[in-house]
């Protein structure tokens, strides 16, 4: 059996919760040729100085948190990114200076960081997924292809989600996504049927609208369900998140599949080949 070819990853935000579990992911063995070489974090950090290994409770691994970000993208193949809005713009910059596959799972984007993202994509491969999970992204093409077979007249979509009491943006990336796929299967632009809130005297449904709902409470780790709605009958698309590593298995993969990519935009749907 041929071995599998190495491939250099770095983690920025590295001792943050989806850093660790990007980490521990690649120590594990589970997936062959993925090697931790860089990991970043702020200049706040308590991690800075720190083994890596030690940090999610394993052996050294010789790879300390620093921050050097530049250091980072020269030494690293792949950049994963679960770190927040306000460094997206400095990162996909990077990026683009080095031309260095690029993962993102940052959600909350402006159309600012979009940009930059955008810019990116010109000099390197970069993959952006509001969520990493491959159910999740299964679930996408599930909820594009049923709002184009289902008629905007008869069947109206509510998409409801939940997550835990420390999430800071709402709705959810991926509920946005889920709404951006049922807005193409009806050949529309998102902008013009969502409707993520209702509260008051609303009036009676708009034709066409996409609806979204948001609950946050407790440790849910992420529950995303998609009704279509119309008069005798639903149908609900759901994906329920009961373990956060399946995000980080997900980022790892893409890493394994950005590696060597030529510039452009990619999607975990590339990656599945759906």
């Amino acid at each position: 059996m041929t071995a599998a070819k190495e491939v250099k990853i770095g983690i920025l935000g590295a001792a943050g919760r989806m850093g660790q579990m990007i980490a521990r992911e690649i120590f594990s063995g589970q997936f062959p040729g993925a090697k931790l070489v860089a990991a970043v974090e702020h200049n706040k950090s308590w991690a800075i100085g720190k083994d890596m290994g030690g940090i999610v409770g394993l052996e050294p691994c010789g790879v300390t948190v620093t921050l050097d970000k530049q250091a980072a993208f020269k030494t690293a193949d792949v950049l994963i990114d679960f770190t927040n809005v306000d460094t997206t713009v400095e990162h996909a910059g990077l990026a683009y200076q080095t031309g260095k596959a690029y993962v993102l799972g940052t959600t909350g984007l402006t159309e600012r960081e979009r940009a930059a993202v955008t810019v990116a994509t010109q000099k390197a491969p970069v993959l952006q997924a509001y969520n990493m999970s491959v159910g999740v992204n299964l679930l996408l093409s599930l909820i594009e292809e049923t709002a184009r077979r289902l008629g905007p007249d008869e069947f109206d979509i509510e998409i409801f989600e939940s997550h835990h009491r420390h999430k800071v943006d709402a709705p959810s990336g991926t509920a946005l996504a889920m709404a951006e796929a049922a807005a193409n299967g009806r050949g529309v632009k998102l902008k013009d049927a969502l409707v993520p809130a209702r509260f008051g005297q609303i009036g009676a449904r708009v034709p066409g609208s996409i609806g979204v709902s948001v609950f946050r409470g407790g440790d849910v780790i992420g529950d995303h369900t998609v009704t279509f709605a119309a008069m005798g009958e639903r149908i609900e698309l759901s994906h329920k998140a009961s373990d956060r590593s399946l995000f980080a298995k997900g980022a790892v993969r893409a890493a394994l599949f950005l590696a060597g990519k030529p510039a452009g935009s990619y999607a975990i749907k590339d990656m599945l080949g759906l």
